[in-house]
């Protein structure tokens, strides 16, 4: 089961690339799997070619500690812990309890309970409370709170660390201005613009899946 490409032009050329994609690994299919039978919005996840992206990315940083907005059910955070350091953690935060279980159970099967700790709340609240810094971010919560998160991420963020914003093209909506008056497509506007124009932070805004900007802090 594959989450829906919002911003693929020609869906021919994204099977393409998945199928030249290292595959799932069996526990990332079967939580993918899980998550389209009993999951409400299981277009959330991230899915087989953004999370060998993001896969990718932690294994070229090699990060100690990496910082997760957004859990969901567990599949960002699989991929993201591919390229720890040994001994390193991944924190992640969602503000909804009914995924504790549904995640913690996969973090557990993959041997992971120890190496990620799993934060149940208002992300804006528990961020403080939670020790920098980290090498890699990955922000995927409530849009319209983006500038938010990232003004408390940033300085939690080690120099030469990185961040990556998920949904920073939001169904396409972000170049029609007849969805600006929708909260979450004002809140990305706003955000990709925030970026564009911070002077801590390089960036790139990438058309995978639903858009991935990425921001290096130097």
């Amino acid at each position: 089961m594959e989450t829906p490409s919002y911003i693929t032009t020609n869906p021919e050329l994204e099977k393409y690339a998945e199928a030249h994609t290292m595959p799932e690994t069996e526990l990332l299919n079967k939580l993918n799997r899980e998550t389209h039978l009993s999951i409400r919005m299981p277009n959330m996840l991230s899915g087989h070619l953004q999370g060998q992206f993001l896969r990718m990315m932690s294994l070229m940083i090699k990060p100690e500690r990496i910082l997760e907005i957004g859990t969901f059910t567990g599949y960002s955070a699989l991929c993201l812990v591919a390229g720890l350091k040994q001994g390193g953690q991944l924190h992640t935060i969602d503000n909804n309890p009914e995924m504790e279980d549904f995640a913690l159970r996969y973090f557990s099967e993959a041997g992971l309970e120890q190496t990620i700790q799993m934060h149940i709340g208002e992300a804006a609240a528990i961020i403080p409370g939670i020790a920098g810094p980290f090498d890699l971010v990955f922000l995927d919560a409530d849009k319209e709170n983006y500038i938010r998160y990232f003004d408390l991420l940033l300085p939690l963020v080690s120099a030469g660390g990185w961040i990556i914003a998920d949904n920073a093209l939001w169904y396409g909506k972000v170049i029609d201005p007849e969805e600006m008056t929708d909260r979450e497509t004002a809140g990305i506007v706003a955000f990709n613009d925030y970026i564009q124009n911070h002077p801590a932070v390089e960036n790139v805004l990438l058309p995978i899946r639903d858009g991935l900007m990425i921001m290096y802090k130097s």
